[in-house]
């Protein structure tokens, strides 16, 4: 009877500390510390407040964007009018024009790219950290074999994406920004093929690294569920609008996000998330809004600027929207790594 009452009270007292077993997902790093939303614990109240003051930091931003849009086409119709009284004078036009539009441009670009550099430096290494705690909270629910191959995948693909934005797709920006400026002053069509080629080949880097992710993904059965038909529908249509160059492959990965709504039961899993938002979207709103800008600009001095002129702002809204392919994929790519190991935590 003894034995019998010891080890009761045994099994009462290890109990708890079994099923209180917590894992703690890491802090956000220090740079977006101030953009952490208050409500932690709801992945809904924190995504909006997380929105809204991503939105509202915006402010100074369409303030500079505006100034550096009015520069640009203040500058193209001054050499417009300049290439149309001076007969002959044309082509000299368009050299100081390339040259002072694609320098005013590439100051607030310069900005940008080291803006995108940081933010996906930043999302790589907070991965490296949620990463093993996600794994080791679904290996502790039974999941051994699966949170293996999740970890195996994930921890591949995102120092692989890291590692290619940061030494080789982010330097080939600036080539192709420099060989766009050439390009447009000089009118060679070497220099015109090669800024095609690089820009080719960065879309063809990111298309191809996601396209095996998410076929990876598929193989494991992790990116998969059922859900309302409208609402996929709608969330594959924003991705693939709103990410330039890799959003048609990224909304095809979306119906694991969206599935996650009815699983985030993981505070660790809701925190890292809200977490990867908070470093990720003010800056991408940030180069978004810089990307939108020029686009409008370039269609602005369409109407009155030369064809060459109108077609470097163009270059510099391509270089944009190259950055926010980076910064996007390395953020779904986060995104839809958590929630598949929260679709075996929760």
């Amino acid at each position: 009877m003894k034995k019998l009452i010891l080890l009761l009270f045994l099994v009462f007292a290890l109990a708890p500390k079994g099923y209180a077993m917590e894992f703690t997902a890491p802090e956000v790093p220090r740079a977006a510390e101030d953009r952490m939303p208050e409500n932690t614990t709801s992945f809904s109240d924190g995504f909006w407040e997380l929105v809204q003051s991503s939105l509202l930091a915006l402010r100074p931003d369409i303030k500079e964007a505006c100034a550096a849009s009015l520069g640009v086409i203040a500058a193209v119709m001054l050499v417009s009018l300049l290439g149309s009284f001076q007969e002959g004078s044309q082509s000299a036009a368009n050299l100081v024009g390339c040259i002072t539009v694609g320098g005013t441009l590439m100051l607030r670009t310069n900005s940008m790219i080291h803006l995108g550099s940081e933010t996906v430096l930043l999302l790589s290494d907070y991965g490296k950290l949620l990463f093993p705690i996600m794994t080791a909270a679904l290996a502790a629910q039974g999941g051994v074999t699966s949170s293996a191959a999740l970890y195996t995948g994930t921890t591949i693909f995102d120092a692989v994406l890291g590692s290619l934005i940061s030494k080789l797709l982010l330097p080939m920006v600036y080539l192709f920004l420099v060989l766009a400026v050439a390009n447009s002053a000089v009118g060679e069509n070497v220099l015109k093929r090669m800024r095609d080629f690089i820009k080719n080949s960065m879309s063809w880097c990111l298309k191809t690294l996601l396209t095996v992710f998410t076929t990876y993904m598929s193989i494991t059965g992790v990116v998969s569920g059922t859900t309302d038909a409208a609402a996929l529908k709608a969330t594959k249509v924003t991705i693939s609008s709103v990410v330039p160059v890799v959003g048609g492959i990224l909304s095809d990965a979306s119906e694991a996000v969206l599935v996650s709504a009815g699983v985030m039961k993981n505070a660790a899993g809701i925190y890292g998330i809200l977490a990867v938002l908070a470093v990720f979207l003010e800056p991408f709103l940030r180069i978004g809004l810089h990307y939108l800008m020029l686009k409008a600009t370039a269609s602005i001095c369409g109407i009155f600027g030369s064809g060459r002129i109108t077609g470097l702002i163009e270059d510099f809204s391509s270089a944009m929207g190259l950055l926010l392919a980076m910064t996007g994929a390395t953020c779904l790519l986060l995104l839809i790594s958590t929630v598949c190991f929260m679709k075996g935590v929760g």
